[in-house]
């Protein structure tokens, strides 16, 4: 099996330049890189992980912290970025880790700080356990995913933006009741980015002089929690909101079955919106907010092989598109 060191004897360069002429990082003029990978390729060379590594000081594999995969969003971005470090030929060591939890602890205090990455992705940091800046002490270059990023390059939606379209949306139909579902009620439970939503909705009522209307019904961000809380909330004929805003498309689904299941008509008698476009949305015909988590990851992978490539480089912030999407859940109220 031909090596790194036969391939640069037959190029006639030495054994750094075959491997940066190979792995594209670092200069090559154009005619050795050609020579090179002439070279490799008469001698059936393949790279091997460990002897790149060596030859060049990178491990090839970018840490990945995120919550667990299980809700779309996350499993949409975690596609993203394998898909674009896979293309690089990265690999990714994925820890998806629970908030608040002991593992987590252990993840940020010990774990991480001895892998060797050549680069970390940080999925929905909460800045309560100052999870980024422990990340950023690994001096490594960070790239974050949401809308906290103090002292990293990041790529995230304007949540508190897209929950006040959301609501501006119902307040322009004629709305003035309008309930919030989804998002703990307990300050020191709401994620960053939810709480982000939950201000968003309170900015659009105020604007409109409606804040005394103000409704939340905490719930876990999920189809059972939307489901759950909406339930409780639309139970009550008299007290009964004319629209929903779930902080997230998933939530606000579960609001649209709890409806369904009470015999109440969406959109003649509940207008309901989300937020993030999943991939149910359609079917339930969802007004909502979109976003493209996958995409997100793909520019997640460009921001952090940029901070790899050219470390002292200005940090660079992304925001993503978003943009309502008017279906069939939303309507006059009656």
């Amino acid at each position: 099996m031909s090596t790194i060191a036969d391939v640069a004897s037959r190029a006639g360069v030495s054994k750094a330049t075959a491997s940066r002429a190979l792995s594209g990082r670092g200069y090559v003029s154009e005619a050795t890189r050609q020579r090179v990978v002439d070279a490799a390729r008469d001698l059936s060379y393949v790279a091997h992980s460990s002897a790149t590594s060596l030859a060049t000081g990178r491990t090839q594999t970018v840490g990945v912290v995120m919550p667990p995969v299980d809700r779309w969003f996350f499993a949409e971005l975690l596609a993203g970025v394998q898909e674009s470090l896979f293309s690089l030929d990265y690999d990714l060591s994925l820890y998806g880790v629970p908030e608040g939890s002991q593992t987590r602890e252990h993840l940020f205090e010990s774990v991480l700080p001895g892998r060797r990455f050549d680069g970390i992705i940080a999925v929905g940091i909460q800045p309560s356990a100052q999870e980024l800046e422990r990340l950023q002490r690994t001096e490594r270059p960070l790239v974050s995913v949401g809308p906290y990023s103090e002292g990293s390059s990041s790529v995230s939606i304007d949540d508190t933006a897209a929950a006040r379209i959301a609501t501006e949306h119902l307040i322009e139909l004629g709305h003035t009741d309008i309930a919030f579902v989804g998002g703990s009620t307990a300050a020191a439970e709401l994620s960053f980015g939810d709480a982000r939503r939950l201000d968003g909705y309170h900015g659009a009522l105020q604007a409109a002089g409606l804040s005394a209307n103000a409704r939340i019904a905490g719930a876990a961000p999920t189809m059972p929690g939307g489901y759950a809380a909406a339930a409780g909330m639309l139970g009550d004929r008299r007290r009964r909101p004319t629209a929903i805003v779930g902080v997230c498309d998933e939530a606000a689904i579960g609001a649209i079955i709890a409806a369904r299941r009470l015999g109440i008509a969406v959109p003649t008698e509940l207008s309901v919106v989300g937020i993030d476009d999943h991939e149910h949305a359609d079917m339930f015909a969802l007004t909502t907010i979109g976003q493209s988590p996958r995409e997100q990851g793909h520019e997640a992978v460009r921001l952090l092989t940029q901070r790899m490539d050219h470390p002292d480089a200005p940090l660079e912030h992304v925001a993503a598109a978003s943009a309502l999407v008017v279906r069939s859940s939303t309507a006059p109220p009656r």
